[in-house]
């Protein structure tokens, strides 16, 4: 670990300012005077003794300290049976998939699949997937295999003449007769409207709605290919609602699993040296790009534009004036006008921004971008990506919620999608060809990060010690919907023992035993600290996780069912369904860079 070998240069007198920030977390921390460690490492004193329970502050264990062996019935998951039948039979045809090695041999194996037989009739090359490619043939046979037949409805004439049974929508079976008479008229109001008579060719909304479904699913075959594209989508999706609805049963393949609270560097005691790292942070801007994954829904803002009620994504949120995304290009002028009145001259730092289309995200951004002349920086200095939607599925059986025959009900999937992203889209090079090692990730959420010193100290610890990655941080409020990073210690299945930060979501608490922060006499309990969604990046090291070809790639992959999904169906109505998407979390990279020992660290591990 690094030491501070002589003390700081003089500074100037804008940075020797009281310091109102949180501390910062990195693995393979610098140590300070004293040998306190100033940032918290994931690399433990070497002590092979055993662990001292005093420093422990807070832990939640997953399983058991190691002792008598459990029995192999009390090993295996407790899942619901159905459940389990359908990962088996969707595992297998996955496997299949994977052994065919050309698009004609993926057709055939899934026309294998009972399923898809059923369901497109064995002549289906002499309906409607006659006039398709055979790519997106592929697309609809997956998706059929995967289960989701119901989002192809009745409408066009999949089967080449061939009645098959009605399916119905969202996956629930039954309903009023009322209800399917009303699904029924609203199906000829919708010929009537598209076409102007009832039983004539297939109208071009239809046709529409074809297309649009398709590149929904040749996003998503695309985007999780890593873990078996549409098929593999619905096997994750199956095995985390089969461990969900088992809440005392938490599958690990660890033979030792324990949560501790980190003692990272805190900018408010030590100003003087936060200041220093501050000053390394704004003469490394010329290293350093900016990635802001500003692609949510933001559904909690509820916000609307006054004009026409249209729901607008968070980027457009106003405040002190101006658009958060506005705020966070202002901010970043800031630093770059700072660099310039200290080190003399200019530099223009590239920007990768991850949008989405949902609520119009990424026309909203790129409409901001353009009627601002981007930002007076010149438009090849940002890249604009935008984050595949998921589809949302329902909480009882996994089915894939609907508005309408052809439309699944899709939101993205989390900012953790960022990494696999950014390494599909050619971000990291783009980074790279800029001559840039580091990046700094803000979310659009934090308003307030810039206003102190935490962006440019993080920034500039990373830089000066090479860290892979490093956290921003602050004491949690009872009750915050933001997750905390704590420090992971447990031992792997070959006997190993290893140590790393991570963070776990605020929706994952009762799983992990995650407790909330309470008040005594005053001041706050000691607790894991607070999320801040600030990061600190190695482009290289970010790159290298992004472009694995395992479930590595899409890291903390969690499906939150704990709120009702609201959509609009059909027919116009406002719905509630109890379901939820599959999301990756991006500051759980951080999983992917761990130290590991073979004995079981114990001195100071906290502030490691």
């Amino acid at each position: 670990m690094a030491s501070r070998a002589q003390p700081p240069p003089p500074l100037p007198p804008h940075l020797r300012a009281r310091l109102h920030a949180a501390p910062l977390f990195s693995p393979r921390a610098p140590r300070c005077r004293g040998g306190r460690s100033r940032l918290l490492s994931a690399l433990p004193s070497p002590s092979p003794s055993p662990p001292s329970r005093s420093q422990r502050v807070s832990t939640a264990r997953l399983e058991r300290e190691p002792g008598p062996a459990p029995s192999a019935e009390q090993q295996q998951p407790r899942r619901d049976p159905a459940l389990a039948a359908e990962i088996a039979r969707l595992s297998a045809t996955r496997a299949r998939l994977r052994a065919a090695r050309t698009l004609e041999d993926k057709l055939r194996a899934l026309d294998g699949e009972p399923r898809v037989a059923a369901f497109f009739g064995e002549e289906s090359s002499r309906g409607f997937l006659g006039a398709l490619e055979s790519r997106e043939v592929l697309l609809l046979k997956c998706l059929v295999a995967a289960g989701q037949e119901h989002v192809l409805g009745d409408e066009l004439d999949w089967s080449g003449g061939i009645h098959h049974e009605h399916h119905h929508r969202n996956g629930v079976g039954g309903g009023s007769a009322l209800r399917e008479a009303l699904y029924s008229l609203a199906g000829l109001v919708g010929k009537w409207s598209s076409e102007g008579v009832v039983g004539g060719e297939t109208g071009s909304g239809e046709m529409e709605l074809l297309r649009s479904l398709l590149k929904f699913l040749g996003d998503i075959e695309e985007f999780y290919d890593c873990i078996g594209g549409i098929i593999g989508y619905q096997i994750m999706v199956l095995e985390l609602l089969s461990t969900s609805k088992d809440r005392m049963h938490r599958p690990s393949k660890d033979k030792f699993v324990d949560f501790h609270v980190p003692d990272g560097l805190n900018l408010l005691e030590d100003t003087e040296y936060a200041s220093q790292a501050a000053l390394w942070g704004i003469e490394g801007l010329t290293e350093l790009g900016e990635i802001y994954p500003i692609g949510g829904a933001g559904d909690r803002l509820g916000l609307v534009d006054s004009d026409t009620g249209e729901s607008l994504p968070a980027a457009l949120l106003p405040y002190c004036g101006r658009s958060l995304l506005e705020g966070l290009i202002r901010d970043l002028q800031a630093r770059e006008f700072l660099h310039f009145k200290i080190f003399g001259n200019q530099c223009i730092t590239p920007v990768a921004i991850m949008t989405s289309s949902v609520k119009n995200n990424h026309e909203h951004i790129t409409s901001i971008c353009e009627r601002l002349d981007w930002f007076g920086r010149g438009q090849e200095n940002f890249r604009l990506f935008e984050q595949p939607l998921v589809p949302i599925v329902n909480a009882e059986d996994g089915k894939w919620l609907i508005s309408k025959s052809l439309f699944p009900v899709g939101k993205p999937g989390g900012h953790g999608a960022i990494w696999k992203l950014a390494c599909d889209r050619g971000i990291f090079q783009w980074f790279r060809h800029r001559g840039r090692k580091g990046a700094t990730v803000r979310q659009v959420s934090n308003v307030v990060a810039a206003t102190d010193l935490t962006l440019m100290a993080l920034a500039g610890i990373g830089l000066r010690y090479n860290k892979k990655l490093g956290f921003a941080s602050c004491e949690r409020r009872p009750g915050a919907t933001e997750g905390v990073n704590i420090l992971i210690e447990k031992q792997n299945p070959d006997g190993l023992w290893s140590y790393g930060i991570t963070c776990i979501e605020y929706t994952e608490f009762e799983k992990y035993g995650i407790p909330e922060p309470t008040v005594i006499t005053g001041s706050s309990q000691i607790s894991y600290p607070a999320n801040t969604n600030i990061m600190y990046v190695d482009l290289q090291a970010v790159e290298e996780v992004g472009s694995r070809k395992s479930a590595s790639c899409l890291p903390g992959m969690v499906l939150n069912l704990k709120k009702a999904v609201s959509y609009v169906d059909h027919l116009g109505f406002e719905c509630s369904a109890a379901g939820g998407r599959l999301e990756c979390t991006m500051q759980n990279i951080a999983d992917n860079f761990t130290n590991t020992y073979n004995y079981r660290c114990s001195k100071g591990i906290e502030s490691m």
